[in-house]
């Protein structure tokens, strides 16, 4: 028994050996992963190419081709997707000039398909009116560890509950932290990466964390949140968790999960701010139904009023109010310039479209006259 387990401690070793050799001094070769989008539109799906030597930008790279039919997102006699690189990491699983490749994907025609979110999002980042606003994006984003066979979250008792909420938060603790390891994990590996990642904490509910991403500008924020995520995936399947980002996990008088998204631009940085910061609400608030759609599947279950949440049915701002859709913070009421945070959006939304969207509704679209007035009327705003 004493021989048995050495043997499979010594292949684990062996094999702990391989993952972690540097090779460097040996090829010129490195690993690219590219990392794409799959059907769903959350997935995330991934696959390695071997490049002739180091690269410092994705136009170095080559387009690659997969099987679309495989991620439901091309029939099978016609399944090919292409790959085009847009974004470059350092890889922190394999280190040494290995690399982390964020692509969107194309017909071999050269068409955006229809789950490639991204080719629009860039649009509207090089329309000029928004090139010259320079949005600024902070974005936060809350997930769900499970134990792997019960998809229950990590922490609790297996059909069972914990206490109340209330000692998670930002808690220490063996009976209040469930999955630290994890969580600190994460922050160091996209550190290393290169991602523009700014914190974390644990959770209202227990097993559940969250880090922050930004302030990134335009596009880059979206890239930064994918390959966060895909990092985050990663960990968690070596972990052995399971990583959830459905926006009520738990039914009942637990937190749901989000993704508020901290955004501002420079008329909104600058003195004379929170009138544009205002603007900016009432077109939001305008545009509410569509910004719903696009904030995530299920998000109903989590904008109910409650748990720190506003209604999904109705449109509300304030300052310093964790229960509306729209909150403004105090700082900025009193610098008079500064951000917006809209709560809105779920865990499972994709970033790319959610900034998108904010920067179109705030900075391209415009209202009539008479909307205007009267979403102004309606909250109550002088602008």
């Amino acid at each position: 028994m004493v021989f048995a387990l050495q043997s499979e401690n010594s292949t684990i070793n062996r094999m702990e050996d391989l993952l972690s050799m540097d090779v460097t001094p040996y090829t010129d070769k490195i690993i690219a992963e590219y990392i794409w989008i799959g059907g769903s539109g959350i997935d995330l799906r991934s696959k390695s190419k071997t490049i002739s030597k180091p690269v410092k930008h994705p136009s170095e790279l080559p387009k690659w081709n997969y099987d679309g039919s495989s991620t439901g997102q091309a029939p099978g006699e016609d399944s090919e997707v292409i790959l085009y690189p847009q974004a470059i990491f350092k890889d922190p699983f394999r280190g040494g000039n290995n690399i982390l490749v964020i692509c969107d994907t194309y017909t071999p025609q050269g068409e955006p398909i229809p789950t490639n979110k991204r080719y629009k999002a860039a649009e509207i980042f090089s329309n000029k009116k928004v090139v010259d606003e320079i949005p600024w994006y902070g974005i936060e984003q809350e997930y769900t560890l499970l134990q792997t066979n019960v998809k229950w979250p990590l922490g609790w008792p297996v059909g069972g509950y914990p206490g109340p909420q209330g000692p998670y938060y930002c808690a220490a603790g063996a009976d209040k932290s469930f999955g630290r390891d994890i969580s600190d994990a994460h922050y160091k590996a996209c550190l290393y990466a290169g991602i523009n990642i700014s914190g974390t904490n644990g959770e209202v509910m227990p097993g559940q964390w969250e880090f922050q991403v930004g302030p990134s500008v335009g596009i880059e924020a979206g890239d930064h949140m994918w390959c966060a995520r895909y990092i985050l995936e990663r960990i968690t399947e070596q972990a052995g968790v399971v990583l959830s980002l459905d926006p009520k996990p738990i039914e009942g008088d637990w937190n749901g999960a989000g993704c508020h998204t901290n955004y501002s631009t420079k008329s909104m940085r600058e003195d004379g701010g929170f009138e544009v910061i205002k603007k900016a609400i009432l077109n939001l608030s305008l545009r509410h139904k569509e910004h719903i759609s696009a904030y995530g599947e299920g998000n109903e279950r989590r904008l109910t009023g409650k748990h720190e949440t506003a209604s999904i049915n109705t449109f509300s701002w304030g300052v310093a109010n964790r229960g509306c859709s729209i909150r403004v913070g105090r700082e900025t009421e009193k610098q008079g310039k500064g951000y917006l945070e809209d709560r809105r959006p779920a865990s499972n939304m994709d970033p790319y479209i959610v900034t998108a969207l904010l920067a179109e509704t705030t900075l391209l679209w415009e209202p009539t006259l008479e909307a205007e007035a009267l979403a102004a009327q309606k909250l109550a705003m002088n602008v």
